[in-house]
């Protein structure tokens, strides 16, 4: 059979990782060709700093040999630029006027590094940080110049900066912003941070806004806004990048900040995709490794005409060490009036902790120099362990290394980058017998990518394998019908896309060939949730807002008028009351969540009672979201309380007859009196004067307990929303009836913090609840007896 033609234009980390994985997944399928623009291997661009500081070489960083593309049969054409793309007749043409065939065409064409638009950023002695060619560039400016200026105090300025000192240069590093690494640290450890480098001989202009760069061919001096001056031969750009869309748009493929990109990673041309930080998905671009490794593997089986779950987008995180000094920060370590302060400084060590404690628990933390406590406090802090008895000493001094590490969560990342877990490593290193870092490495990737892990990968390497090592890793199934985990199990069913119980039960060879009563429904469950028109029967009878009850054990239905925020008026109440006159429903009861229930309605019945209460009417049955409680009848303050009802009523009516995976009972308090008990609701908010206090993973029922604040929402609209996303992040990421507070202990609150804060992935689970919403308008379910496909 002859082989199709794979192009990849792009020899960065996203397109080999992605090559890599298609050669995994069928290495017969393709005849591939690589153009690379740099004269280059495939390298890890991110430890270029390292090279730069002289810890490592070139070869140190290279992450494919020659001799690997020649094993696998891929053609490299380095130095060599796609220049364009012809979709009518599939060929790409070179710089070098070559003209070859494709049947797919991968885009990894990267970024490109910002300059700013400022006079003078084309002389000689303005680089970028980005290449191996920049690298070189500087290198050669520190032999011959002894003054250089560094634009960006992130972490990639900074090392940019340790290395131009590692050289022997005077430094300058101009930044914006009043502290140095800003999003990461907070303003005693930046300074701190800023002192050590200062001690290393590192020169700081803070509050600094470039104007221009002075010289005539070479770069002599650089001019702030300010009219400052500061004289230098080599100018650093260290301000970030931008996609690199420039191959796409001549050719005629979509793009926006980025080249646009569909759940598969394909583009707006057929068989041309693309991957990494070229691409814009979902109104995303990515930078870091680990989304783009996530890509890569996608669009490998995308290629390769494999089964594979859809891209949905990734959760970044980011754990930093820089210049030498080893820096941690978890959750929220910003203090206010709700929380109280532990500290230790200490400027002649070059030690700073600080843990930010909230009702006894620990809700964020910044370490700066001695880093090895922070994963038991990050466990901490994701655990919401109460710290009330626990010693200051024991909260701030360092512990046994191996004794955090076997406090760790075995589902732990220890490789962000690669997605690798504190049980993976271990699993490796007692499977395959691992006695190195590099054997580590190699096996599980981790820490392949930043480095970062490093330190932490070794830690675990002598922890397995010391004597004292006892731990036992055991995957529970789903049920006693599969060997396979409720994750595994979900993950399979969207790789085959398998759409009914039975080819789930026949591709996977169930045990019990028609399921049990735990499998089953969690089944049923994960197939709506993947495929929103997915319609399964239950206990009930739904058939739209109109006309819907549910069955109880007499053989009669209940019917439960809708009254969004539990309110009514007197028109409603006269045609309930006529209609249980009528028909003699005896019983008639108000429920805890402010609604009126009418039970023992007989099956005939239930169209003419439809038809003459005509209202919407309430799904009380099943896992969905629970009647929004709220504070209105409550007396105990006169505050006004019309703004609690109608958040109330929005977030009702956004979310009401969607499938979750437990019920979810919310509650609306007008002020902090509390009147709809919404501390103690799986999801409540308390109106205050800054806003809405939003809490999460309450429980009222035989083990009482208290809500976690997930934030404070500055408006109605953001209140509802920031709801509305967290109740549809919980659809979609916890596991069948996982109650919200073992789902938020799972994650952590400081993971939900990070997704729900961040706009653009707010904005995709919005969309994407609207979606499910949109099916389950409609839908029509008749059900009589146990669920089946």
């Amino acid at each position: 059979m002859k082989k199709k033609r794979l192009i990849v234009v792009g020899n960065g980390m996203a397109g080999i990782r992605c090559v890599e994985e298609i050669i995994k997944n069928d290495s017969n399928q393709f005849e591939i060709s690589v153009f690379g623009s740099e004269n280059h291997l495939n390298y890890n661009r991110i430890l270029l700093s390292s090279v730069l500081q002289g810890d490592v070489s070139m070869s140190d960083i290279t992450l494919n040999t020659e001799e690997w593309y020649n094993q696998n049969n891929i053609q490299l054409y380095r130095g060599e630029t796609v220049v364009n793309i012809d979709k009518e007749s599939k060929t790409v043409l070179t710089d070098k006027n070559q003209i070859l065939p494709f049947d797919k065409l991968i885009l990894a064409t990267g970024s490109n590094p910002f300059i700013l638009p400022i006079p003078g950023n084309h002389l000689k002695g303005v680089v970028s940080f980005r290449t191996v060619e920049d690298c070189k560039k500087i290198i050669q400016h520190s032999r011959t110049n002894q003054k250089a200026v560094v634009i960006g105090g992130g972490v990639l300025g900074l090392e940019a900066a340790r290395g131009l000192l590692n050289m022997g240069m005077d430094v300058h590093v101009v930044h914006i912003s009043k502290t140095i690494m800003e999003r990461q640290l907070d303003l005693t450890a930046a300074v701190m941070l800023q002192k050590e480098l200062e001690s290393q001989g590192m020169k700081f202009l803070l509050e600094k806004e470039t104007e221009a760069i002075l010289g005539n061919e070479q770069v002599e001096a650089i001019r702030f806004k300010d009219g400052s001056i500061v004289q230098t031969a080599l100018v650093v750009m260290a301000v970030g990048v931008r996609p690199n869309i420039d191959l796409a748009k001549k050719s005629g493929i979509e793009t926006n900040r980025a080249i646009l990109v569909n759940d598969s990673l394909g583009t707006s041309s057929p068989d041309i995709y693309a991957v990494g930080e070229c691409v814009e998905h979902r109104g995303i671009v990515y930078g870091l490794v680990k989304p783009l490794y996530e890509q890569g593997k996608i669009l490998a089986k995308e290629i390769c005409g494999l089964d594979h779950k859809e891209y949905t987008g990734t959760v970044l995180s980011t754990q930093l060490k820089i210049s030498g000094v080893d820096v941690f920060s978890a959750g929220s370590f910003q203090e206010n009036e709700t929380t109280s302060t532990i500290m230790l400084k200490n400027e002649c060590s070059g030690v700073y902790k600080k843990v930010i404690i909230s009702d006894s628990k620990i809700i964020g933390t910044v370490l700066y120099g001695d880093t090895s406590d922070g994963p038991r406090l990050l466990n901490l802090i994701t655990k919401k362990i109460d710290v009330s008895t626990m010693a200051e000493s024991e909260l701030l001094q360092s512990q046994d290394q191996l004794r955090s590490i076997h406090e760790m969560p075995s589902s732990s990342l220890v490789c962000n980058c690669n997605n690798v877990t504190k049980e993976n490593i271990i699993g490796a290193i007692k499977r395959d017998g691992l006695e190195t870092i590099d054997q580590v490495k190699a096996c599980t990737r981790a820490s392949s990518s930043c480095g970062s892990c490093k330190s932490l990968v070794k830690e675990l390497l002598l922890y397995t394998n010391s004597p004292g090592f006892n731990e036992v890793f055991q995957n529970k199934t789903l049920c006693t019908c599969t060997s396979l985990t409720e994750e595994e199990v979900v993950e399979k069913i969207q790789e085959h896309s398998l759409v009914s119980l039975n080819e789930i039960f026949e591709v996977f060879n169930w045990n019990n060939k028609v399921g049990c009563n735990v499998c089953k429904p969690a089944l049923n469950y994960y197939l709506s949730m993947i495929y929103p028109e997915y319609e399964t029967e239950q206990e009930s009878l739904f058939i739209n807002q109109h006309k819907n009850a549910f069955l109880e054990k007499d053989g009669t239905y209940t019917v439960v008028p809708q009254m969004y925020g539990g309110l009514t008026n007197g028109e409603q109440l006269q045609r309930i009351t006529a209609v249980v006159q009528k028909y003699i429903i005896k019983k008639v009861a108000i429920t805890s969540d402010q609604r009126v229930q009418l039970m023992g309605i007989k099956k005939e019945q239930l169209e003419e009672v439809w038809s003459e209460l005509n209202m919407p009417l309430n799904l009380t049955y099943g896992s969905t979201v629970k009647n929004v409680k709220t504070c209105i009848g409550e007396n105990k303050c006169q505050c006004e309380k019309e703004t609690a009802l109608k958040l109330a009523v929005g977030i009702e009516k956004q979310v009401e007859f969607l499938n979750t995976p437990f019920q979810l009972k919310v509650g609306v308090s007008a002020c902090i009196h509390n009147g709809a008990g919404s501390t103690t609701k799986d999801i409540g908010l308390i109106g205050i004067d800054r806003g809405w206090e939003i809490y999460i993973g309450g429980s009222s029922g035989r083990h009482v307990r208290e809500g976690e604040l997930l934030c404070v929402a500055q408006s109605e609209i953001e209140a509802v929303q920031m709801v509305t996303c967290l109740i549809q992040y919980y659809r979609e990421t916890a596991n069948f009836k996982e109650r919200s507070w073992h789902w938020m202990d799972r994650l952590g609150l400081i993971h939900l913090r990070e997704v729900l804060f961040d706009q653009e992935l707010r904005g995709i689970l919005k969309e994407r609840l609207e979606t499910d919403k949109k099916y389950v308008e409609d839908k029509t379910l008749l059900v009589n007896g146990r669920p089946t496909c």
